[in-house]
């Protein structure tokens, strides 16, 4: 970031800390968009993500003077989006996550060496199919693949054990890998 520019960012960071409306409003603009898509990749539609976005500028506000201006603003805040979308699901927990960590196997290397499809697909495609997983398969496969979680930070996270989030990251690129596969077979046959 030019010096410039991240000197304004810095003062807008002060303001906001000082409770300055136009300030937070300003740091809202500057990353509603790239915080929006790490929220929507965290749900199945826009409301939520919305809501998931607004409860984390909420937190963004009322931690901002714990930001030690060390790092990257953009990072911090994204964590805090990110943590904010796993609230969210904790929340509905009993309809999010799917116990299946004996299944953990099936298929597990295949999947691992099916990853390759991925590139042949731009990011709208395959994010349009990360967002038609289940909740469960979706979260831990953001966390895990995106944010570069391990399994055991994710069972900690999301109170599973670390059998389950294995198991629903692999079912998570079974599901992808089908996904993708059809949307080729389709594009092929148009």
């Amino acid at each position: 970031m030019d010096p410039k520019d991240q000197h304004k960012l810095d003062d807008i960071v002060k303001k906001c800390v000082k409770g300055d409306r136009k300030a937070q409003h300003e740091l809202y603009k500057i990353f509603y968009s790239k915080m929006m898509g790490v929220c929507y990749r965290y749900t199945n539609n826009a409301e939520d993500a919305r809501d998931i976005l607004q409860d984390g500028f909420v937190k963004v506000y009322i931690n901002l003077k714990k930001y030690n201006f060390k790092g990257s603003l953009e990072g911090w805040i994204r964590r805090i989006m990110v943590n904010t979308a796993i609230d969210h699901f904790r929340k509905t927990k009993n309809v999010f996550m799917v116990d299946d960590e004996d299944d953990y196997i099936l298929e597990n290397s295949k999947v691992e060496s099916a990853d390759s499809i991925y590139s042949q697909f731009g990011e709208k495609v395959i994010m349009e199919a990360i967002q038609s997983l289940s909740p469960a398969y979706q979260t831990v496969f953001n966390l895990n693949v995106i944010e570069g979680f391990q399994h055991k930070e994710i069972a900690e996270k999301l109170n599973i054990s670390e059998g389950t989030s294995k198991s629903n990251l692999a079912k998570a690129k079974r599901n992808l890998q089908k996904i993708l596969l059809e949307k080729e077979a389709r594009l092929k046959d148009e």
